[in-house]
Protein backbone atom coordinates (compact mmCIF):
# COMPACT_ATOMS: atom_id res chain seq x y z
CA UNK A 1 0.00 0.00 0.00
CA UNK A 2 1.45 3.29 -1.33
CA UNK A 3 -0.11 6.20 0.66
CA UNK A 4 0.91 10.21 1.32
CA UNK A 5 0.60 8.99 5.45
CA UNK A 6 0.79 5.99 6.92
CA UNK A 7 1.09 4.67 10.69
CA UNK A 8 2.95 1.47 11.92
CA UNK A 9 0.90 -0.36 14.63
CA UNK A 10 3.63 -2.51 16.27
CA UNK A 11 1.48 -5.21 17.98
CA UNK A 12 2.51 -6.54 21.47
CA UNK A 13 -0.77 -8.64 21.42
CA UNK A 14 -3.53 -6.51 22.98
CA UNK A 15 -6.85 -7.56 22.16
CA UNK A 16 -7.80 -3.75 20.99
CA UNK A 17 -5.00 -3.90 18.70
CA UNK A 18 -6.93 -3.81 15.35
CA UNK A 19 -8.95 -1.22 17.13
CA UNK A 20 -6.11 1.45 16.71
CA UNK A 21 -5.84 0.27 12.84
CA UNK A 22 -9.60 1.19 12.83
CA UNK A 23 -9.35 4.60 14.47
CA UNK A 24 -6.52 5.56 12.83
CA UNK A 25 -8.47 4.80 9.36
CA UNK A 26 -11.51 6.39 10.25
CA UNK A 27 -9.20 9.43 10.63
CA UNK A 28 -8.37 8.72 7.03
CA UNK A 29 -4.90 7.82 7.43
CA UNK A 30 -3.71 4.37 6.62
CA UNK A 31 -2.22 2.33 8.88
CA UNK A 32 -0.87 -1.56 8.83
CA UNK A 33 -0.14 -3.63 11.85
CA UNK A 34 3.41 -5.67 12.13
CA UNK A 35 5.18 -7.97 14.67
CA UNK A 36 7.79 -6.44 16.90
CA UNK A 37 10.34 -8.47 15.10
CA UNK A 38 10.58 -5.96 12.38
CA UNK A 39 14.04 -4.50 12.40
CA UNK A 40 14.80 -0.69 12.58
CA UNK A 41 15.81 -0.69 9.05
CA UNK A 42 12.54 -2.04 7.93
CA UNK A 43 10.55 0.46 9.38
CA UNK A 44 12.92 2.91 8.07
CA UNK A 45 12.66 1.27 4.61
CA UNK A 46 8.72 1.31 5.32
CA UNK A 47 9.17 5.03 6.37
CA UNK A 48 6.45 5.87 8.62
CA UNK A 49 4.74 8.94 9.17
CA UNK A 50 4.45 7.78 12.59
CA UNK A 51 4.42 4.33 14.87
CA UNK A 52 1.70 3.71 17.29
CA UNK A 53 2.98 0.85 20.10
CA UNK A 54 0.48 -0.79 20.98
CA UNK A 55 -0.64 -2.87 24.25
CA UNK A 56 -0.33 -6.27 25.18
CA UNK A 57 -0.25 -8.91 28.08
CA UNK A 58 2.92 -9.41 29.01
CA UNK A 59 5.44 -7.29 31.62
CA UNK A 60 8.21 -5.32 30.16
CA UNK A 61 10.62 -7.18 32.46
CA UNK A 62 9.45 -10.78 32.30
CA UNK A 63 11.44 -13.28 30.63
CA UNK A 64 10.72 -13.23 26.43
CA UNK A 65 8.32 -10.17 26.72
CA UNK A 66 7.82 -8.50 23.23
CA UNK A 67 10.74 -5.67 23.13
CA UNK A 68 11.81 -2.89 20.61
CA UNK A 69 15.17 -1.44 19.65
CA UNK A 70 15.99 2.32 21.34
CA UNK A 71 16.61 3.01 17.49
CA UNK A 72 12.89 3.12 16.96
CA UNK A 73 12.43 6.34 18.58
CA UNK A 74 14.96 8.01 16.11
CA UNK A 75 12.62 6.93 13.36
CA UNK A 76 9.68 9.37 13.46
CA UNK A 77 7.13 9.94 16.14
CA UNK A 78 5.92 7.33 18.70
CA UNK A 79 2.89 6.76 20.72
CA UNK A 80 2.99 3.74 23.22
CA UNK A 81 -0.43 2.34 24.50
CA UNK A 82 -0.22 0.77 27.42
CA UNK A 83 2.06 -1.63 27.10
CA UNK A 84 3.56 0.53 24.84
CA UNK A 85 3.93 3.14 27.28
CA UNK A 86 5.64 0.50 29.65
CA UNK A 87 8.23 -0.13 27.11
CA UNK A 88 9.24 3.27 26.23
CA UNK A 89 9.77 4.03 30.05
CA UNK A 90 12.12 0.53 30.50
CA UNK A 91 13.63 1.23 27.19
CA UNK A 92 13.94 5.01 28.68
CA UNK A 93 15.39 4.43 32.03
CA UNK A 94 12.05 4.51 33.91
CA UNK A 95 10.93 2.85 36.14
CA UNK A 96 8.22 -0.04 35.66
CA UNK A 97 5.79 -2.01 38.24
CA UNK A 98 3.02 -4.50 38.97
CA UNK A 99 0.48 -2.59 40.79
CA UNK A 100 -1.30 -4.39 43.84
CA UNK A 101 -4.37 -4.79 41.64
CA UNK A 102 -5.36 -5.43 37.97
CA UNK A 103 -7.00 -1.54 36.98
CA UNK A 104 -9.52 -3.08 34.52
CA UNK A 105 -12.04 -0.34 33.61
CA UNK A 106 -13.47 3.05 33.57
CA UNK A 107 -11.16 5.74 35.53
CA UNK A 108 -11.25 9.05 35.54
CA UNK A 109 -7.57 11.33 34.62
CA UNK A 110 -6.92 14.99 33.79
CA UNK A 111 -4.53 16.65 32.08
CA UNK A 112 -1.62 18.23 34.58
CA UNK A 113 0.20 20.71 31.73
CA UNK A 114 0.06 21.21 28.06
CA UNK A 115 0.68 18.96 25.69
CA UNK A 116 0.03 18.33 22.17
CA UNK A 117 -1.42 15.07 22.75
CA UNK A 118 -3.98 16.66 25.12
CA UNK A 119 -5.00 19.89 23.05
CA UNK A 120 -8.33 20.61 23.52
CA UNK A 121 -8.31 19.26 26.67
CA UNK A 122 -9.12 21.69 29.66
CA UNK A 123 -6.23 21.90 32.33
CA UNK A 124 -7.54 19.86 35.30
CA UNK A 125 -10.59 18.85 33.59
CA UNK A 126 -11.44 15.19 34.04
CA UNK A 127 -12.31 12.79 31.58
CA UNK A 128 -13.28 9.29 31.09
CA UNK A 129 -10.68 6.83 29.97
CA UNK A 130 -10.85 2.82 29.98
CA UNK A 131 -7.86 1.40 31.53
CA UNK A 132 -6.63 -2.36 31.30
CA UNK A 133 -3.48 -3.08 33.23
CA UNK A 134 -1.30 -4.89 36.16
CA UNK A 135 1.43 -3.11 35.92
CA UNK A 136 1.94 0.63 36.01
CA UNK A 137 4.69 3.06 35.31
CA UNK A 138 6.02 4.14 38.34
CA UNK A 139 8.12 6.39 37.50
CA UNK A 140 8.97 8.51 34.37
CA UNK A 141 12.32 8.43 32.69
CA UNK A 142 14.85 11.24 32.69
CA UNK A 143 13.81 13.86 30.18
CA UNK A 144 10.46 12.67 30.46
CA UNK A 145 7.71 14.84 31.92
CA UNK A 146 4.43 13.59 32.83
CA UNK A 147 1.13 15.04 31.18
CA UNK A 148 -1.82 13.48 32.52
CA UNK A 149 -2.96 11.92 35.88
CA UNK A 150 -5.38 10.24 38.13
CA UNK A 151 -6.44 8.62 41.32
CA UNK A 152 -5.21 4.68 40.09
CA UNK A 153 -3.10 5.87 37.98
CA UNK A 154 -0.43 9.03 38.48
CA UNK A 155 1.35 8.70 35.61
CA UNK A 156 -1.33 8.19 33.04
CA UNK A 157 0.36 10.02 30.08
CA UNK A 158 4.03 11.25 29.60
CA UNK A 159 5.77 12.79 26.96
CA UNK A 160 9.68 13.68 26.01
CA UNK A 161 10.41 17.29 26.86
CA UNK A 162 12.10 17.53 23.25
CA UNK A 163 11.60 14.23 21.23
CA UNK A 164 8.13 13.48 19.41
CA UNK A 165 7.81 10.19 21.97
CA UNK A 166 4.40 10.35 24.07
CA UNK A 167 2.92 7.33 25.87
CA UNK A 168 -0.67 6.84 27.35
CA UNK A 169 -1.46 4.33 30.14
CA UNK A 170 -5.09 4.12 29.29
CA UNK A 171 -6.99 3.08 25.53
CA UNK A 172 -7.58 5.51 23.68
CA UNK A 173 -9.00 3.50 20.83
CA UNK A 174 -11.87 1.71 22.40
CA UNK A 175 -15.17 3.32 22.52
CA UNK A 176 -15.35 3.52 26.54
CA UNK A 177 -12.69 6.20 26.46
CA UNK A 178 -15.08 9.21 24.93
CA UNK A 179 -12.50 11.60 23.77
CA UNK A 180 -10.06 9.06 22.63
CA UNK A 181 -10.37 10.02 18.83
CA UNK A 182 -9.25 13.05 19.61
CA UNK A 183 -6.26 12.19 21.50
CA UNK A 184 -5.16 9.80 18.45
CA UNK A 185 -6.60 12.52 15.96
CA UNK A 186 -4.02 15.46 18.14
CA UNK A 187 -1.16 12.49 17.25
CA UNK A 188 -1.76 11.72 13.74
CA UNK A 189 -2.05 15.79 12.65
CA UNK A 190 -0.36 17.54 15.23
CA UNK A 191 2.48 15.24 15.97
CA UNK A 192 2.80 13.93 13.12
CA UNK A 193 1.90 16.20 10.27
CA UNK A 194 0.03 12.73 9.08
CA UNK A 195 -2.60 13.72 5.78
CA UNK A 196 -6.13 12.56 5.73
CA UNK A 197 -5.92 10.76 2.19
CA UNK A 198 -7.04 7.33 2.58
CA UNK A 199 -10.44 7.05 1.39
CA UNK A 200 -12.31 4.26 -0.75
CA UNK A 201 -11.80 6.00 -3.96
CA UNK A 202 -7.25 6.27 -2.90
CA UNK A 203 -8.22 2.82 -2.34
CA UNK A 204 -9.89 1.43 -5.44
CA UNK A 205 -7.23 3.13 -7.65
CA UNK A 206 -4.27 1.32 -5.81
CA UNK A 207 -5.39 -1.89 -5.67
CA UNK A 208 -6.85 -2.02 -9.33
CA UNK A 209 -3.42 -1.45 -10.27
CA UNK A 210 -2.10 -4.31 -7.85
CA UNK A 211 -4.30 -6.67 -9.49
CA UNK A 212 -3.69 -5.74 -12.98
CA UNK A 213 0.08 -6.29 -12.41
CA UNK A 214 -0.83 -9.57 -10.19
CA UNK A 215 -2.83 -11.20 -13.19
CA UNK A 216 -1.67 -9.85 -16.51
CA UNK A 217 -3.03 -12.04 -18.95
CA UNK A 218 -4.17 -14.87 -17.03
CA UNK A 219 -8.04 -16.05 -16.02
CA UNK A 220 -9.43 -15.28 -12.69
CA UNK A 221 -12.39 -17.08 -11.05
CA UNK A 222 -14.38 -15.76 -8.33
CA UNK A 223 -16.40 -17.59 -5.81
CA UNK A 224 -19.88 -15.54 -5.76
CA UNK A 225 -21.55 -16.05 -2.57
CA UNK A 226 -23.84 -12.78 -2.96
CA UNK A 227 -22.96 -11.88 0.07
CA UNK A 228 -20.91 -8.42 0.88
CA UNK A 229 -17.75 -9.41 0.63
CA UNK A 230 -17.57 -12.08 -2.42
CA UNK A 231 -19.74 -9.64 -4.18
CA UNK A 232 -17.14 -6.18 -3.48
CA UNK A 233 -14.18 -8.13 -3.88
CA UNK A 234 -16.16 -9.37 -7.65
CA UNK A 235 -16.83 -5.88 -8.61
CA UNK A 236 -13.29 -4.51 -7.81
CA UNK A 237 -11.32 -7.22 -9.23
CA UNK A 238 -14.00 -7.40 -12.84
CA UNK A 239 -12.89 -3.40 -12.46
CA UNK A 240 -9.32 -4.21 -12.75
CA UNK A 241 -9.37 -6.72 -15.38
CA UNK A 242 -13.14 -7.30 -17.27
CA UNK A 243 -13.83 -10.05 -19.16
CA UNK A 244 -10.70 -12.15 -17.41
CA UNK A 245 -12.64 -12.47 -14.88
CA UNK A 246 -15.52 -15.26 -14.47
CA UNK A 247 -17.60 -15.45 -11.40
CA UNK A 248 -18.67 -19.14 -9.97
CA UNK A 249 -22.00 -18.90 -7.75
CA UNK A 250 -22.33 -22.38 -6.21
CA UNK A 251 -25.46 -23.27 -5.01
CA UNK A 252 -24.15 -25.42 -1.70
CA UNK A 253 -27.74 -26.29 -0.49
CA UNK A 254 -26.80 -24.42 2.74
CA UNK A 255 -28.06 -21.13 1.42
CA UNK A 256 -31.24 -18.47 2.76
CA UNK A 257 -34.61 -19.23 1.16
CA UNK A 258 -34.84 -17.88 -2.67
CA UNK A 259 -30.43 -16.88 -2.23
CA UNK A 260 -29.90 -18.52 -5.27
CA UNK A 261 -32.33 -16.40 -7.30
CA UNK A 262 -32.00 -13.63 -5.63
CA UNK A 263 -28.35 -13.68 -6.33
CA UNK A 264 -28.09 -14.75 -10.09
CA UNK A 265 -30.58 -11.38 -10.42
CA UNK A 266 -28.37 -9.32 -9.08
CA UNK A 267 -25.18 -10.29 -9.85
CA UNK A 268 -26.09 -10.03 -13.72
CA UNK A 269 -27.80 -6.97 -13.69
CA UNK A 270 -25.37 -4.68 -11.21
CA UNK A 271 -22.14 -6.58 -12.41
CA UNK A 272 -22.00 -7.15 -16.00
CA UNK A 273 -19.68 -10.28 -15.16
CA UNK A 274 -19.47 -13.63 -16.53
CA UNK A 275 -21.62 -15.97 -14.59
CA UNK A 276 -21.37 -19.54 -14.00
CA UNK A 277 -24.22 -21.51 -11.25
CA UNK A 278 -23.24 -24.47 -10.10
CA UNK A 279 -25.48 -26.74 -8.47
CA UNK A 280 -23.74 -28.66 -6.21
CA UNK A 281 -26.02 -29.39 -3.14
CA UNK A 282 -26.01 -33.44 -3.06
CA UNK A 283 -22.18 -32.88 -3.13
CA UNK A 284 -21.82 -30.69 0.04
CA UNK A 285 -24.53 -32.80 1.82
CA UNK A 286 -22.94 -35.89 1.01
CA UNK A 287 -19.43 -34.35 1.58
CA UNK A 288 -21.27 -33.16 5.37
CA UNK A 289 -22.75 -36.71 5.95
CA UNK A 290 -21.73 -37.42 9.71
CA UNK A 291 -19.95 -34.38 10.58
CA UNK A 292 -21.28 -32.67 13.58
CA UNK A 293 -17.67 -30.79 15.08
CA UNK A 294 -17.60 -27.30 13.23
CA UNK A 295 -13.87 -27.19 12.50
CA UNK A 296 -14.72 -30.27 10.41
CA UNK A 297 -17.35 -28.87 8.87
CA UNK A 298 -15.51 -25.84 7.77
CA UNK A 299 -12.75 -27.58 6.39
CA UNK A 300 -15.36 -30.32 4.72
CA UNK A 301 -17.01 -27.41 3.00
CA UNK A 302 -13.32 -25.39 2.48
CA UNK A 303 -12.57 -28.49 0.15
CA UNK A 304 -15.61 -28.94 -1.45
CA UNK A 305 -15.55 -25.15 -2.59
CA UNK A 306 -12.16 -26.01 -4.15
CA UNK A 307 -12.94 -28.87 -5.82
CA UNK A 308 -16.19 -27.58 -7.33
CA UNK A 309 -14.49 -24.34 -8.43
CA UNK A 310 -11.90 -26.70 -10.50
CA UNK A 311 -14.41 -28.70 -11.92
CA UNK A 312 -16.46 -25.09 -12.89
CA UNK A 313 -12.92 -23.59 -14.36
CA UNK A 314 -12.28 -26.61 -16.67
CA UNK A 315 -16.26 -26.90 -17.35
CA UNK A 316 -16.27 -23.34 -18.54
CA UNK A 317 -12.83 -23.64 -20.16
CA UNK A 318 -11.24 -20.61 -18.19
CA UNK A 319 -8.02 -22.05 -17.22
CA UNK A 320 -8.16 -19.82 -14.54
CA UNK A 321 -4.84 -19.33 -12.33
CA UNK A 322 -6.24 -17.34 -9.70
CA UNK A 323 -9.28 -17.35 -7.28
CA UNK A 324 -10.31 -14.42 -5.94
CA UNK A 325 -11.47 -14.93 -2.48
CA UNK A 326 -13.70 -12.22 -0.06
CA UNK A 327 -11.03 -12.40 3.05
CA UNK A 328 -11.61 -9.47 5.70
CA UNK A 329 -8.80 -8.00 8.21
CA UNK A 330 -10.88 -9.78 11.12
CA UNK A 331 -11.22 -13.16 9.22
CA UNK A 332 -7.07 -13.25 9.04
CA UNK A 333 -7.47 -11.82 12.34
CA UNK A 334 -9.42 -14.58 13.81
CA UNK A 335 -7.32 -17.38 12.42
CA UNK A 336 -4.40 -16.32 13.16
CA UNK A 337 -1.59 -13.79 13.53
CA UNK A 338 -1.57 -11.71 10.04
CA UNK A 339 1.68 -10.46 10.81
CA UNK A 340 3.57 -13.28 13.20
CA UNK A 341 3.15 -10.79 16.35
CA UNK A 342 1.67 -12.45 19.53
CA UNK A 343 -2.15 -11.76 18.90
CA UNK A 344 -3.66 -15.61 19.65
CA UNK A 345 -5.95 -17.71 17.30
CA UNK A 346 -9.28 -17.79 18.27
CA UNK A 347 -10.82 -20.29 15.33
CA UNK A 348 -10.19 -21.40 12.01
CA UNK A 349 -12.44 -18.60 10.04
CA UNK A 350 -15.11 -19.86 7.53
CA UNK A 351 -12.99 -17.10 4.77
CA UNK A 352 -9.28 -18.59 5.93
CA UNK A 353 -8.92 -21.95 7.33
CA UNK A 354 -10.62 -24.36 4.92
CA UNK A 355 -8.68 -23.98 1.50
CA UNK A 356 -6.25 -27.37 0.57
CA UNK A 357 -2.44 -26.65 0.43
CA UNK A 358 -2.42 -28.43 -2.92
CA UNK A 359 -4.95 -25.94 -4.37
CA UNK A 360 -4.35 -25.36 -8.04
CA UNK A 361 -5.15 -21.75 -7.95
CA UNK A 362 -3.17 -18.68 -6.39
CA UNK A 363 -5.28 -16.56 -4.46
CA UNK A 364 -6.25 -12.84 -4.80
CA UNK A 365 -7.53 -11.33 -1.27
CA UNK A 366 -8.19 -7.76 -2.43
CA UNK A 367 -10.24 -7.21 1.16
CA UNK A 368 -7.47 -8.59 3.52
CA UNK A 369 -6.60 -5.17 4.69
CA UNK A 370 -10.42 -3.82 5.16
CA UNK A 371 -13.10 -3.87 7.79
CA UNK A 372 -16.70 -4.42 7.17
CA UNK A 373 -17.61 -0.88 6.95
CA UNK A 374 -14.68 -0.11 4.64
CA UNK A 375 -15.96 -2.71 2.55
CA UNK A 376 -19.11 -1.54 1.87
CA UNK A 377 -17.88 2.07 1.26
CA UNK A 378 -15.79 0.33 -1.18
CA UNK A 379 -18.72 -1.09 -2.81
CA UNK A 380 -20.57 1.67 -2.44
CA UNK A 381 -17.60 3.94 -4.35
CA UNK A 382 -17.88 1.19 -6.91
CA UNK A 383 -21.58 1.59 -7.68
CA UNK A 384 -23.11 -1.71 -6.30
CA UNK A 385 -26.66 -1.49 -4.90
CA UNK A 386 -27.72 -0.23 -1.06
CA UNK A 387 -29.46 -3.56 -0.78
CA UNK A 388 -26.21 -5.26 -2.03
CA UNK A 389 -24.20 -3.40 0.14
CA UNK A 390 -26.00 -3.01 2.86
CA UNK A 391 -26.45 -6.62 3.61
CA UNK A 392 -25.92 -8.42 7.03
CA UNK A 393 -22.93 -10.50 7.08
CA UNK A 394 -23.59 -14.25 5.95
CA UNK A 395 -20.84 -17.28 6.94
CA UNK A 396 -18.95 -18.47 4.03
CA UNK A 397 -20.11 -22.07 4.96
CA UNK A 398 -23.33 -20.71 4.99
CA UNK A 399 -26.40 -22.38 7.27
CA UNK A 400 -23.95 -25.63 7.81
CA UNK A 401 -22.40 -23.86 10.71
CA UNK A 402 -25.63 -22.64 11.98
CA UNK A 403 -27.38 -26.35 12.47
CA UNK A 404 -25.50 -27.58 15.48
CA UNK A 405 -24.49 -30.72 15.06
CA UNK A 406 -24.96 -32.90 11.82
CA UNK A 407 -26.26 -30.96 8.63
CA UNK A 408 -28.74 -32.88 7.21
CA UNK A 409 -31.52 -31.63 4.20
CA UNK A 410 -34.50 -31.50 6.72
CA UNK A 411 -32.42 -29.88 9.24
CA UNK A 412 -31.44 -27.27 6.75
CA UNK A 413 -35.28 -26.78 5.75
CA UNK A 414 -36.24 -25.81 9.23
CA UNK A 415 -33.89 -23.02 9.76
CA UNK A 416 -34.23 -21.98 6.30
CA UNK A 417 -37.67 -21.04 6.86
CA UNK A 418 -37.32 -20.07 10.87
CA UNK A 419 -34.50 -17.79 9.44
CA UNK A 420 -36.65 -16.27 6.28
CA UNK A 421 -39.68 -15.38 8.90
CA UNK A 422 -36.61 -13.77 11.52
CA UNK A 423 -35.19 -11.72 9.17
CA UNK A 424 -38.59 -10.92 7.54
CA UNK A 425 -39.86 -9.43 10.82
CA UNK A 426 -36.77 -7.38 11.67
CA UNK A 427 -37.66 -5.95 7.99
CA UNK A 428 -40.97 -4.90 8.73
CA UNK A 429 -40.60 -3.61 12.05
CA UNK A 430 -37.66 -1.08 10.14
CA UNK A 431 -35.28 -2.34 12.06
CA UNK A 432 -32.68 -4.07 9.43
CA UNK A 433 -30.70 -1.11 9.41
CA UNK A 434 -29.68 -0.75 13.02
CA UNK A 435 -29.02 -4.42 13.58
CA UNK A 436 -24.84 -5.29 12.32
CA UNK A 437 -26.51 -9.38 11.81
CA UNK A 438 -29.02 -11.35 12.55
CA UNK A 439 -29.55 -14.70 12.00
CA UNK A 440 -31.69 -18.13 13.56
CA UNK A 441 -29.84 -21.38 14.85
CA UNK A 442 -30.92 -25.05 15.28
CA UNK A 443 -30.06 -26.09 18.28
CA UNK A 444 -29.67 -30.03 18.91
CA UNK A 445 -31.87 -30.18 21.25
CA UNK A 446 -35.69 -30.89 21.70
CA UNK A 447 -38.05 -29.77 24.05
CA UNK A 448 -41.32 -30.94 25.14
CA UNK A 449 -44.19 -28.71 24.39
CA UNK A 450 -48.41 -28.19 23.81
CA UNK A 451 -49.72 -27.82 20.46
CA UNK A 452 -53.85 -27.64 20.57
CA UNK A 453 -54.87 -30.80 22.58
CA UNK A 454 -51.25 -32.73 21.50
CA UNK A 455 -48.18 -32.85 23.39
CA UNK A 456 -45.15 -32.09 20.89
CA UNK A 457 -41.05 -33.32 21.46
CA UNK A 458 -39.75 -31.14 18.81
CA UNK A 459 -36.92 -28.39 18.00
CA UNK A 460 -35.75 -25.25 19.43
CA UNK A 461 -34.38 -22.26 17.42
CA UNK A 462 -32.20 -19.73 18.80
CA UNK A 463 -32.25 -16.11 17.73
CA UNK A 464 -28.97 -14.22 17.30
CA UNK A 465 -28.73 -10.10 15.94
CA UNK A 466 -26.19 -7.95 17.61
CA UNK A 467 -25.30 -4.31 16.69
CA UNK A 468 -21.47 -3.64 15.80
CA UNK A 469 -18.95 -1.32 13.66
CA UNK A 470 -16.75 -4.21 12.63
CA UNK A 471 -17.15 -7.39 14.01
CA UNK A 472 -14.10 -7.53 16.57
CA UNK A 473 -16.76 -6.76 19.24
CA UNK A 474 -20.46 -7.21 19.68
CA UNK A 475 -23.75 -6.61 21.56
CA UNK A 476 -26.88 -8.49 21.58
CA UNK A 477 -29.69 -6.70 19.90
CA UNK A 478 -32.75 -4.93 22.60
CA UNK A 479 -35.77 -5.95 20.71
CA UNK A 480 -38.84 -4.27 21.31
CA UNK A 481 -41.06 -6.95 22.92
CA UNK A 482 -43.81 -7.06 20.53
CA UNK A 483 -41.04 -7.26 17.58
CA UNK A 484 -39.60 -10.35 19.42
CA UNK A 485 -43.52 -11.81 20.53
CA UNK A 486 -44.24 -11.88 16.73
CA UNK A 487 -41.22 -13.15 15.68
CA UNK A 488 -41.16 -16.26 17.99
CA UNK A 489 -44.99 -16.66 17.28
CA UNK A 490 -44.44 -16.84 13.39
CA UNK A 491 -41.43 -19.19 14.02
CA UNK A 492 -43.96 -21.59 16.03
CA UNK A 493 -46.85 -21.30 14.11
CA UNK A 494 -45.49 -21.65 10.45
CA UNK A 495 -42.39 -23.64 10.82
CA UNK A 496 -43.12 -27.40 11.41
CA UNK A 497 -41.15 -29.62 13.97
CA UNK A 498 -40.27 -26.16 16.19
CA UNK A 499 -42.12 -25.46 19.07
CA UNK A 500 -39.72 -23.76 21.42
CA UNK A 501 -37.97 -20.05 20.31
CA UNK A 502 -35.35 -18.83 22.64
CA UNK A 503 -32.42 -15.60 22.18
CA UNK A 504 -29.05 -15.35 22.70
CA UNK A 505 -28.55 -12.40 24.98
CA UNK A 506 -24.14 -13.08 24.72
CA UNK A 507 -21.88 -10.02 23.91
CA UNK A 508 -18.50 -10.74 21.57
CA UNK A 509 -16.30 -11.46 23.94
CA UNK A 510 -16.82 -13.68 25.80
CA UNK A 511 -19.07 -15.15 22.75
CA UNK A 512 -18.52 -14.87 19.50
CA UNK A 513 -21.23 -13.90 16.73
CA UNK A 514 -21.38 -17.04 15.49
CA UNK A 515 -22.66 -20.51 17.62
CA UNK A 516 -19.87 -22.41 15.48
Amino acid sequence: MTASSRILIIDYGSQFTQLIARRVREARVYSEIHPPTRSVQWIRDWKPTGIILSGGPNSVYADNAPIADPALFDVGPVLGVCYGMQLIAHLQGGEVKRGGQRQYGRDEIHPTRDSVLFRGFSPGESTTVWMSHGDHVEQAPPGFRITAAGPGTPVSAFEHESKPIYGVQFHPEVAHTPRGAELLANFLFEVCGATPSWTPGAFIEEEVAKIRRQVGDAQVICGLSGGVDSSVAAALVHRAIGDQLTCVFVDTGLLRLHEREQVEQTMQRHLGIKLVTVDAAERFLSALKGIAEPEAKRRAIGHTFIDVFEAATAEAGTHAKFLVQGTLYPDVIESSSPTGGPSVTIKTHHNVGGLRPDMQFALIEPLRELFKDEVRNVGRELGLPEEMVGRHPFPGPGLAIRVLGEVTRPSLDVLRQADAIYLEEIRSANLYAEIWQAFAVLLPVRSVGVMGDERTYDNVVALRAVTSTDGMTADWYPFPHDVMARISNRIIREVDGVNRVVYDVSSKPPATIEWE
